[in-house]
């Protein structure tokens, strides 16, 4: 997974690329090259006091120097903006991919996991392409060069070499095997961090107001220490690769003088050779040394790269169409046919052929015990998730084949938990039409009975509202919400238990604006409370995914020809004499 992302993202800059190996090439070489003048200066300078052949190889040895950094200098630039660029594009590619998630692909992730993926995850394949380009492209280069430059210094000698490269190589890639598992595990314990701290964050109100403080503290310790423990079992091998890798550097270099001064002891090799071949050999450690490294970031960015390849190659169950519809004729029509819907791998399904006929003007009322599928039903209108049986059509057409642009202008849905952004009241209301003039947001806060509250707001509709609307009440967030989908102006309104949070008072207030506001529109409303449906021109009733009676609050009242299952949620909450 690792390498097909790296190869689908690097593809846009294989100039750059190119021309930051071409800078290790010449960085690389250089510093290859300082050694041997160095031995050439001990050997023909300092032993035979030359001090003019010292001077003009100084001098040679400063100019290789300033390439040097210059090269490096610009080959670290390149692979820095390169690495940044992938890891824009990879973000920006996942980020995308999950706007067009269903509800469905989102309830599978989890927003914790999408949101590791989408930022760590991520950071990580980034931080390993920049070390490639900063460290493993010149890698290779020093370690082959710096054996073929230590073989010209004294073949012999180089013996050494046999034996301390494949040990490196063995040494690490049995800690670097061993890794991988343990960075998958460190992955997972993150995300499992950022639920509970998501989860705690959230719901501060429900956990202060159960005292449950103490046990919040409790599973987050716990999943703290799942994450500390996984991380010190990586660290400690990674702790040991450094020592290990270090332990055969040092006895290597004593080999190395050891055979050397032998050899120059027996006129075989000069002094200037034995420290270029010194050089050499620690030039091969390091270079050895900086694949470690990288390898040692290898097993992280492959569990983080397939982690990031799940989410791209989940294709969402809400597909766009191939030849969508762009205008309607049937405005606000909304029409079900025996529409059923499945969660994947449930036993049974949440909605059995449902039937449903909703017309401009009129007020449809969906009401039904909890789990009945009420919200499941509003959600297949907007296409959070298709249904997996029958038609769901919007102006005589299946939704599955509008323009999602036109179904998101044609269809307004006030969910059952309201979402406010951070801002402004009014970018809040403006949400669905940024053109709206500040006229209009007024008549849409006045129509859901949110005027009084926001006109005393610091600020009026410039006021500003944090993340979720937790500045403000459950009521106030719920009549917002109601305002935006106002301001929409759509042709089909889908109200999901939207006035739970209002005051009898307000939801009677609300309820006859919004009379007068969608008169020519299409209105559907789930309620659990009767009082907020009894007038609506239709009520239809579910009853554990099926449409059980369907009529008016009176003919499903009626003793003799009523619904069983309407009246006793009726009974339930009004008297039998504020029921008729």
């Amino acid at each position: 997974m690792l390498i097909r992302i790296l190869r689908t993202y690097l593809r846009p800059h294989r100039k750059p690329i190119a021309l930051l190996a071409v800078l290790q090439l010449l960085q690389t070489s250089a510093t290859l090259y300082l050694p041997t003048l160095n031995a050439d200066i001990i050997d023909n300078g300092v032993v035979r006091g030359d001090t003019g052949h010292v001077l003009s190889v100084g001098a040679l040895m400063a100019v290789v120097s300033v390439i040097q950094v210059a090269c490096n200098v610009g080959a670290v630039y390149f692979g820095a903006r390169t690495a940044a660029a992938v890891g824009r594009d990879v973000r920006a590619d996942v980020f995308d991919r999950v706007q067009s998630f269903s509800a469905r692909e989102m309830g599978h992730f989890g927003a914790p996991s999408l949101i590791t993926r989408t930022t760590n995850d991520v950071q990580q394949v980034q931080m390993l392409v920049l070390m490639a380009f900063t460290l493993m492209v010149s890698a290779p280069i020093m370690c082959v060069g710096g054996i073929v430059m230590a073989l010209g210094q004294d073949v012999p000698l180089s013996a050494v070499l046999l034996a301390v490269v494949p040990v490196l190589g063995v040494a690490v890639s049995l800690i670097v095997r061993r890794m991988r598992p343990l960075f998958r595990t460190m992955q997972e314990r993150l995300d499992s961090v950022n639920q509970v701290l998501r989860e705690q964050i959230t719901g501060i109100r429900v956990i202060r107001a159960f005292v449950r403080d103490g046990y919040e503290k409790e599973r987050f310790r716990e999943a703290n220490a799942e994450l500390t423990g996984v991380s010190m079992s990586a660290a400690r091998l990674m702790a040991l690769m450094f020592p290990t890798v270090m332990t055969v550097v040092n006895v290597s270099s004593v080999a190395v003088v050891w055979f050397g001064a032998h050899r120059i002891d027996a006129g075989a090799m000069q002094i200037g050779s034995l420290t270029a071949f010194l050089a050499y050999l620690m030039q091969i450690v390091m270079a050895v040394m900086m694949a470690t490294f990288m390898f040692m970031m290898v097993p992280r960015a492959e569990v983080c790269a397939e982690r990031i390849e799940q989410v791209l190659s989940t294709a969402s169950s809400v597909v766009p169409p191939a030849a969508p519809v762009r205008r309607l004729h049937g405005h606000g029509r909304l029409e079900l046919r025996d529409v059923g819907f499945r969660y994947p791998g449930a036993e049974e399904p949440v909605l059995r052929g449902v039937g449903l006929l909703a017309l401009p003007g009129e007020t449809t009322a969906i009401i039904g015990s909890t789990g009945s599928g009420k919200s499941t039903l509003l959600g297949l209108v907007p296409r959070l998730f298709d249904a997996t049986g029958g038609q769901v059509l919007v102006g005589g057409v299946d939704v599955r084949d509008l323009d999602p642009e036109l179904v998101a202008r044609t269809v307004g849905l006030v969910p059952q938990k309201p979402y406010l952004f951070s801002g402004t009241v009014a970018t809040n209301l403006r949400y669905g039409r940024p053109d709206a003039s500040d006229q209009e947001l007024w008549r849409a806060l006045e129509a859901a009975q949110a005027r009084d509250f926001v006109e005393v707001l610091d600020g009026g509709l410039d006021a500003p509202v944090s993340q979720g609307g937790v500045n403000l009440s459950g009521g106030q967030r719920q009549r917002l919400a109601i305002a935006r989908t106002l301001v929409q102006r759509p042709e089909i309104y889908l109200f999901d238990d939207s006035f739970s949070a209002l005051d009898y008072a307000t939801d009677a207030a609300l309820r006859r604006a919004l009379a007068a506001e969608t008169a020519e529109a299409t209105v559907v409303i789930v309620a659990q409370r009767v009082s907020t449906i009894r007038d609506a021109d239709r009520i239809v009733v579910l009853d554990e995914g099926r449409v059980v009676a369907s009529g008016t609050h009176e003919e499903l009242m009626d003793p003799g020809h009523g619904d069983d299952t309407y009246r006793e949620i009726v009974l339930s909450q009004l008297t039998e004499a504020e029921a008729a």
